[in-house]
C-alpha cells in the first residue's frame, strides 16, 4: 500500500470518529481520560474511580492465557543474600542477616511482543524476582530500564494499544517501528525520556545475564521505628552491562529467535551462575523536595552522582526451572506483594499497577487462587478466612469462614506490628479530588537531555541511527515531523540527523540548555570482564595442533568459552595428530552467536572452507567484536585486509597471545573501528 493510499484510509475513518464522543462502557460521558481520581494532585489514586477501574479491567483482560505485556518470557531459580543488615532502613526480615539465604525467583522478559517472538528485537526487557521470604513473597517487579513512558496508569492501556501490532493488519509483531507508536509518543511527551533509553543500546542486550536491573518506582523503606525512606531498586550484573549492535540483533532473531533464553539455560547447566549485585538509592523523608524533579515521577531516574547507589546484597540464579509452563508461565508477580519494612509511595503509576496486576491474574491463570499454585506459593504459612473459587487446592477444615468469630477462638486472628504485622506507614493525605498532575510531573525533556549527554560518541550514532530506522519504517509523514519536532527539545543535533535521514523537514530551531551528565548511565564505563565470553575457534583438518590445543586451553582458564567451528562435526585432525571436537559447523555457528573470534585456520583448507572462514571474521569485525589469529588463521586476517585493526590481536606465542585476546575480549566491542 502507498503512503497516500494509507492517509487517504486515516483521513476516512478520522472523519467517521469526529463526532465521537468518549463514554464508558455504560454510557457515561467521560470528562477526563489521561488522569485517575486522586486525593491531591500528589495523593494516591481512589478506588472509587470507576472511570480508571473500568478501563483497566477491561484492558487487563484482552487476552486469554498469555500475557498482555511480558509473554515472552524465561526464567530461573536462586537465591538472594544481603551483604549486612539494613536495620537503620528497613526492618524487612530478609535484608538483615548476611548469613541467611532467601530463595527467589527471576523472570526475563520482552515487553511488546506475543509468546512466540524473537527475543533480540529492540524493546524494554522485564526483570521480576519473587524473593520468597520468612515473612511472605516479596516481588519487585522491574524493567533493565529505570524509567517508563508514561507517568499515570489511566494511560497504560493507551501505550500498550499503540506499540502493539496494529489492529487492522496484526503487524508488525514484537516492534515499535510503526505509526501508530510513534504517533503516541508525539502527543505524549512525557514518554521522551523512556524512548531515549528505548533506541539507545539498552534496548538490544546482549544477554540477561548481562543486563541492569531496576525497581522503576519509588518506594518507601521503613524500620522498626517508624522511620521512612524513599528507595529505588538497582540490579547491577557482575559481568557489567554489555549489549548487541543493531544489525547483529536483527540477525540473531533469525539464526537463534531463543538466543536470550537459551544463553540463561546454558550458563546455569554450565555452573556459570549469572550474578546481580542488589543496590538502592536512599532519600530522607525530610528531603524529599530538595530536588530539580519529583522523586515519585516515574518517567524521572535519581542520578546516581547526586544519589549514590549502596549495593546491599548479591542474587545469584543456579537453578533452571523443571517445566517452562508451570514455573515460567504461571508466575504471578504483583509490586503489591510487599514485607513488613517496604511500603508505596504515591507515584501515580505505581498506584494503578497496584491494582491492574491482581486483575490480570484473575483471568490469565483461572480466579482468585492462583496464589496457590506451586511457583507462587509463599514458603511460610498462610491462613486467612478465604474459601472456594477456581482452581482450590487448600481442603479447609471446619464451619467457620469469617472473622470475628467465637466457635473457632476467633482464629485466625491479626497480628500486632510487634509480631510482625505488616502496617502501612502512616503518611498524611489532604486534598480535593481531582484528575490532574501535579506540575512537578511536567518537565519532560531535560532528563531525556541528561541521557544524551551521558553517552559516548558511538552510543550517540547507535541513537540517531535507531530513530532513523524506525521512524524510516513509519508511513504518516506528520508523525515523522511531529517526533522530530518533539525531540529538538532534547538535541537539536539529534533531531537534524534524524530529519536529514527520513527525509522529513530539517529543523533549525530548538536544543536544550542542559548541560549536565551522569557518566553512569553510559555502558562504555560498565565493568569489562571476559568471563563466559564465547569465542569460535575457526579452524580445520590440518591446523597446527599443539598451539592451537595451547590457546584453547588457556582461554579455558581465563573463563572464556571456546566453541570449534569447522566445515564438519565431529573429530578435527590437526596436522600433527592433536584431534579436537567440532562443536558447531558454518551452517549452524554463525558469528553473530559468538563474542569474539579466534583463526586457528588450516595449512590446507578447501576454497568452500576459506569463503566461509572469510564471510565469518567479516561480519564480526563490521559487529565491531574482538578477532585473534595465529598460525595458519594470519592468512585469513591478511586477506580480509584487517590486520592492525583496533580489538584484532595476532599472534604465535600462546601465552603473550591468550593474555592480548582475553584483554581485547573483556572490552566487548572496539568501537574505534568506526573512527577509521
Amino acid at each position: 500500500m502507498s503512503k497516500n493510499k494509507k492517509d487517504e484510509q486515516l483521513e476516512e475513518f478520522r472523519a467517521d470518529d469526529r463526532a465521537k464522543e468518549m463514554t464508558t462502557n455504560h454510557g457515561v460521558k467521560v470528562s477526563e481520560d489521561e488522569f485517575s481520581l486522586k486525593a491531591g494532585e500528589r495523593g494516591p489514586t481512589l478506588m472509587e474511580d470507576f472511570h480508571f477501574r473500568e478501563k483497566m479491567t477491561h484492558f487487563d483482560h484482552e487476552r486469554i492465557p498469555e500475557r498482555i505485556v511480558h509473554a515472552r518470557g524465561y526464567a530461573a531459580h536462586g537465591e538472594f543474600q544481603v551483604y549486612e543488615s539494613m536495620e537503620e532502613y528497613t526492618k524487612a526480615g530478609f535484608l538483615q542477616d548476611p548469613d541467611k539465604k532467601t530463595p527467589v525467583f527471576v523472570r526475563f522478559s520482552t515487553v511488546a511482543g506475543s509468546k512466540g517472538s524473537a527475543e533480540t528485537v529492540r524493546d524494554a526487557r522485564g526483570f521480576a524476582t519473587k524473593f520468597y521470604t520468612d515473612e511472605g513473597n516479596y516481588d519487585l517487579v522491574g524493567n533493565n530500564i529505570p524509567v517508563f513512558f508514561i507517568q499515570d496508569a489511566m494511560k497504560f492501556p493507551d501505550l500498550v494499544h499503540a506499540v502493539k501490532p496494529e489492529p487492522h493488519n496484526e503487524m508488525p509483531q514484537a516492534a515499535s517501528a510503526h505509526d501508530t507508536f510513534w504517533d503516541f509518543v508525539a502527543n505524549n511527551q512525557e514518554s521522551a525520556h523512556m524512548v531515549m533509553w528505548t533506541m539507545s543500546d539498552r534496548a538490544i542486550p546482549r544477554s540477561f545475564r548481562m543486563m541492569e536491573g531496576f525497581g522503576v518506582h519509588t518506594f518507601r523503606f521503613v524500620n522498626d521505628k517508624g522511620e521512612a525512606h524513599f528507595v529505588k531498586f538497582h540490579w547491577k550484573p557482575v559481568l557489567g552491562t554489555h549489549s548487541l549492535v543493531w544489525d547483529e540483533a536483527q540477525k540473531v532473531n533469525g539464526k537463534d529467535p531463543d538466543f536470550h533464553r537459551g544463553d540463561l539455560y546454558e550458563s546455569i547447566e554450565a555452573g556459570d551462575y549469572p550474578e546481580y549485585e542488589l543496590g538502592v538509592q536512599l532519600v530522607k523523608a525530610e528531603d524529599e523536595f530538595n530536588f530539580d524533579f519529583d522523586l515519585l515521577d516515574p518517567t524521572k531516574v535519581w542520578p546516581e552522582e547526586d544519589i549514590p547507589v549502596k549495593i546491599i546484597g548479591k542474587l545469584t540464579l543456579n537453578r533452571n526451572v523443571d517445566n517452562v509452563f508451570a514455573e515460567t508461565e504461571q508466575v504471578a508477580f504483583h509490586p503489591g506483594n510487599v514485607v513488613p519494612g517496604i511500603d508505596f509511595t504515591n507515584d501515580p503509576l505505581l498506584q494503578g499497577r497496584l491494582f491492574s496486576y491482581t486483575d490480570t491474574q484473575l483471568i490469565r491463570l483461572g480466579g482468585p487462587n492462583f496464589h496457590e499454585l506451586p511457583i507462587n506459593r509463599p514458603v511460610c504459612p498462610f491462613h486467612n478466612n478465604q474459601r472456594d473459587g477456581y482452581g482450590r487446592m487448600t481442603i479447609n477444615k471446619g464451619p467457620v469462614s469469617y472473622h470475628k468469630n467465637s466457635l473457632a477462638k476467633n482464629t485466625p486472628s491479626p497480628v500486632d506490628e510487634e509480631k510482625g504485622g505488616y502496617v502501612h506507614y502512616q503518611e498524611k493525605v489532604d486534598g480535593h479530588k481531582v484528575r490532574a498532575r501535579s506540575e512537578s510531573f511536567k518537565d519532560h525533556f531535560s532528563q531525556a537531555t541528561l541521557f544524551w549527554n551521558s553517552m559516548s560518541d558511538p552510543e550517540k550514532d547507535h541513537i540517531k541511527e535507531a530513530f532513523s530506522f524506525e521512524l524510516g519504517k513509519v508511513e504518516s509523514a506528520s508523525v515523522k515531523q511531529q517526533v522530530v519536532d518533539m525531540f529538538t527539545n532534547v538535541s537539536l543535533e539529534l533531531a537534524q540527523e534524524v530529519a536529514e535521514n527520513i527525509g522529513v523537514r530539517v529543523p533549525e530551531t530548538g536544543g536544550s540548555d542542559v548541560t549536565k551528565s551522569s557518566p553512569a548511565l553510559s555502558q562504555e564505563n560498565t565493568k569489562k570482564k571476559p568471563d563466559t565470553r564465547k569465542v569460535a575457534v575457526l579452524l580445520t583438518d590440518g591446523f597446527n595442533g599443539s598451539e592451537v590445543h595451547s590457546i584453547i586451553e588457556g582461554l579455558e582458564d581465563k573463563g572464556v568459552q571456546p566453541e570449534i567451528v569447522s566445515d564438519k562435526l565431529g573429530r578435527v585432525k590437526g596436522a600433527d595428530g592433536t584431534e579436537l571436537e567440532a562443536n558447531h559447523t558454518y551452517l549452524t555457528g554463525e558469528s553473530v552467536l559468538f563474542d569474539a573470534i579466534y583463526a586457528a585456520g588450516s595449512n590446507n583448507p578447501s576454497d568452500k572452507v576459506r569463503k566461509d572462514a572469510l564471510y565469518f571474521i567479516q561480519e564480526a569485525f563490521s559487529h565491531f567484536k574482538p578477532i585473534g589469529a595465529s598460525h595458519d588463521g594470519k592468512k585469513w586476517i591478511e586477506e580480509v585486509e584487517i590486520a592492525g585493526a583496533p580489538g584484532v590481536v595476532i599472534g604465535n606465542d600462546a601465552k603473550d597471545f591468550v593474555e592480548e585476546f582475553v584483554e581485547a575480549i573483556a572490552e566487548h566491542r572496539h568501537w574505534d573501528r568506526s573512527l577509521e
